[in-house]
């Protein structure tokens, strides 16, 4: 039914934002011919530039054959958006009733042969597939900001999705140069957005009382866990970190920790003087750095840890 996922050559992408116009640059940078969809003209530059900064990566990382930026055509029509698609990846706002009427068009205008991938960060495939007439070839494929330069993408069906669009999307992704991960069962968050909250809120928790500061908290994952886990994850570290007795002795050893109160998962209650210390506390390490200035020095760092990760 789906085609081979090593013959597409078009993909449109839905979304303006950095996510959709991250994704576009990825394709455009693994020579696909792309079409994206942005719901305004006015967003077009905010759209380009984000393209621009992604272009600069993405060249220091190696373009495939034949990618151009002139493959990219930019459109504010949704049927002209979905013409010739092999592929669809959606990244509208996180709105479900948005997203529900948005995959009820898409499931009467474009071919049933045709996969589309959604990039929320939370929401189920079996909600936004409520109202499409052909959910069976509805995924999420949930990337990782920036979706140019980091390869996860989580990838799960709804209650409705056809096993078959699942595997054709993990192929299609693996193709795309992305790491795939199909998760085991739906749930909301997928498993690294799960990771990434439960960090999140124990900072929360942590500037909320006074323990640390948003400078602090991220003095403390730069040049501590952050650089180990781009090597070995979670997992792997603490297992090594044990020696031969890896992960039996870590669980045997540290596991009565687990019941101190080292960990408050609850997220804290978001108070205004919260917010404001975080906001604060991110503008104070930001000064006057503007925004397109600290992306591109995230991404050359990235790019960086990439390359190391590969040549090692």
């Amino acid at each position: 039914m789906y085609p081979d996922p090593k013959s597409v050559t078009r993909v449109t992408t839905i979304g303006a934002g950095p996510i959709g116009a991250g994704w576009a640059a990825h394709f455009l940078a693994r020579g696909y011919d792309v079409t994206a969809y942005i719901h305004d003209t006015a967003e077009r530059d905010s759209f380009d530039a984000i393209v621009d900064t992604g272009w600069v990566s993405l060249t220091a990382l190696g373009l495939a054959d034949g990618a151009s930026r002139n493959r990219l055509r930019v459109v504010t029509d949704i049927a002209e958006a979905m013409e010739g698609a092999e592929f669809i990846q959606e990244s509208a706002p996180e709105r479900l009733d948005l997203k529900q009427a948005l995959y009820k068009q898409l499931g009467e205008i474009v071919p049933p042969a045709v996969v589309i991938a959604s990039s929320t960060s939370g929401m189920m495939m079996t909600d936004i597939q409520a109202d499409c007439a052909t959910p069976e070839r509805t995924v999420i494929g949930h990337p990782f900001n920036p979706p140019y330069l980091l390869p996860l993408v989580e990838i799960i069906g709804g209650k409705k999705t056809a096993p078959e669009a699942v595997t054709w999307a993990r192929d299609f992704y693996e193709v795309a140069g992305k790491a795939p991960l199909v998760m085991k069962k739906e749930i909301p968050g997928f498993v690294a957005t799960r990771l990434q909250e439960a960090l999140w809120r124990e900072a929360l928790h942590m500037v909320a009382n006074g323990e640390a500061t948003p400078e602090d908290i991220d003095i403390a994952l730069k040049n501590g866990p952050a650089p180990r886990m781009v090597v070995q994850g979670q997992c792997m570290a603490f297992h090594v970190a044990c020696g031969a007795g890896g992960m039996a002795t870590n669980l045997d050893q540290f596991g009565p920790a687990l019941k101190w109160p080292w960990t408050r998962l609850e997220a804290p209650e978001l108070t205004q003087e919260l917010r404001d210390r975080m906001v604060d506390g991110c503008n104070e390490i930001a000064g006057d750095r503007h925004f397109e200035d600290m992306a591109a020095e995230r991404d050359r760092k990235i790019v960086a840890v990439l390359k190391a990760l590969k040549e090692g």
